[in-house]
Formats: C-alpha cells, structure tokens, sequence
C-alpha cells in the first residue's frame, strides 16, 4: 500500500485520538476551516481517508466532494448518519468501533430503567427543593427485579443488556428482524406484541430507515400506562411527538432516554416531566470506553494507510 496519504478530519475529536492521527500521514481539519466549501474545492483530491463519528456522520455532499476518498473511519458504533448509498456507490470501505463499548453502554441502559422505574432522578430533585420535610416523602414506585423485559434488538449491545437483567430475574424476550438460535430467550416476531407482554421495553437496535419510528404511538399504547420505555440506541427509532403525547396522556408509565430525534434539541414537556429521565447521549462515556474507542479508530487508520484494510470494516 502506496504511503501517499492524507487525512481529512471532518469533525473535533477526541485529544487522545486527534493527537496521535498525524504521526500515522498528514491531517486536515475540515472543522477549522472558515469556508469549508472553498477548503474542500482547493483541497478536494488530497484526502483518501475521511475520519468522523457517529453523531457527526458524513454526507453525500462531502463524500462525493473528495474524488480520492477511500476508507471512511468512524468513532462510534452507529453510522446511520453516513450516507451508505454513497458509500456503496464509490466503493469507499468504512469501519466502526464495535464491541469496545458494549459494556458500557449496557451498563447505562440498566441504570436508566432502574432509574426511570424507581423514580430515583426524581427523588432527588424532590428532596433538594425541600419537598421532604415539606410535603413528605415521594409515592411509592415500581419494581424492578422479577419483571418482564422486551429488548428491541438482540446485537451486541442488546445481548449484553440482556445478561444484566438475568442478574434481576427478568423474563426476557427479544424482537429483531430475525431469530438467533444460539439465544436462550425467546424470540417475538411481533414488536407490537412484545410491547404488550413486557413491562419494560429497552431500545438497542441501529438506527436506520428501516428502524425510524418503529416504536410508535401503536406501541407505546400497548406498552401501557404501567410500562417504561428505555432508549440507548438512536432517537430516530423512538417517534418522539407520540412518547410525548403518550406520557402526557397517562398512556405510559415513564422513560428513560440517552438519545433524542434532532440532538442536542430535547422536547420541553420532556425536560419537565418528572416521569422521564434525559441524558446528553452519554451511553459509551467513559474514560475507558472512549480510550478504547479512540484507539480502535486509530488501528483502523493505521491497517489502511500501510495495508488497504481495515480492523473492524462494516458489511456494506
């Protein structure tokens, strides 16, 4: 492989990756730059390797705008915000970082159902303001342990969900678009037949057209007024204008959501409901987890520069 490269960085990033990027071949920030248009109209046949996250993506516009561009390197496991058609149609390879933050995120998705359920966020804003002495104690919440959990998508991170709550003795069934038969737990062909069995639905599958607003007004009616959704995979899955409607309608216990429709842009009768737990999309934030993040984009940038390949490439 030819060490003529150069590396074009769409986005900030993390110190610790965007420190050591130009010891692997030269980087430009496309970020820094006051018009990016002209940047990229000057510079366009330079870069062979484009490096962004998740979150920030890469759109058709910039991918056709670098008619070098090889490999697309991503930090995050999600890349429903690169357009993959025309990923596919200039045959540019991306990868991901997979695996590294299963743990993590997993972990969170645990503590905002425990959260949301036991209305612990809510409590303590109860006991700040004063209310305890006041007006008494909060009204008793919800169990957790024993109940019936319906996971909407069983891959990696969904399988790692699922192990936690088998420390909490919960019934566990799962929707995806298929079943995995080396999975012990049972597979609904039904999401909306899964919502009606389970207390808690936790959101763990990719965000896609495929996957917009699959969690509907239809099931979160059937979810129930006793049940509780959890979301840590993409806002895009969730259609926000119905949980809000069905949270102020009684139509749903309560929510606990990491991930949002149009981020950071939160919905205002959701920061005020005290049934809903919100996080910044934290999910795989930790100094851990982002390290290994971190690293597995720079292995990935490394096994492209000196041999074509990638580490951990997605299945277009």
């Amino acid at each position: 492989m030819t060490m003529n490269q150069k590396i074009l960085q769409a986005c900030p990033l993390p110190p610790p990756l965007a420190g050591k990027l130009p010891a692997l071949c030269p980087v430009e920030i496309l970020s820094d730059a006051s018009d990016q248009t002209a940047f990229l109209r000057e510079h366009d046949d330079e870069f062979t390797v484009l490096i962004t996250t998740g979150t920030h993506g890469a759109d058709k516009a910039l991918i056709d705008a670098l008619p070098n561009l090889k490999a697309i390197c991503s930090l995050g496991v999600g890349y429903d915000a690169i357009d993959l058609d025309a990923v596919r149609a200039r045959g540019v390879m991306l990868s991901n970082t997979p695996d590294v933050l299963n743990d993590c995120v997993a972990d969170l998705a645990i503590g905002l159902l425990i959260d949301a359920v036991r209305g612990i966020s809510a409590s303590d804003r109860h006991v700040r303001r004063g209310d305890w002495p006041r007006v008494g104690p909060t009204m008793p919440s919800t169990r957790v342990s024993g109940k019936r959990l319906g996971m909407l998508g069983m891959g990696r991170v969904g399988q790692v969900i699922a192990r936690r709550a088998v420390g909490f003795d919960m019934d566990i069934r799962y929707h995806t678009r298929s079943p995995n038969p080396q999975l012990p737990w049972h597979h609904e062909p039904s999401l909306l037949t899964l919502a009606q069995w389970c207390d808690f639905l936790v959101v763990a599958c990719p965000g896609s057209p495929e996957t917009y607003h699959l969690v509907s007004a239809e099931v979160l009616k059937a979810l129930g007024p006793n049940g509780y959704l959890v979301n840590v995979a993409r806002g895009s899955v969730v259609d926000e204008k119905a949980l809000v409607a069905a949270l102020e309608n009684g139509q749903l216990g309560g929510a606990g959501l990491d991930v949002f429709e149009n981020e950071p842009e939160v919905p205002a009768e959701l920061l005020r409901n005290e049934r809903v737990v919100v996080l910044p999309h934290v999910g795989s934030a930790t100094r851990e987890t982002r390290a290994a993040m971190c690293e597995l984009v720079l292995r990935n940038v490394e096994r492209f520069v000196t041999k074509g390949g990638l580490v951990t490439p997605v299945n277009l």
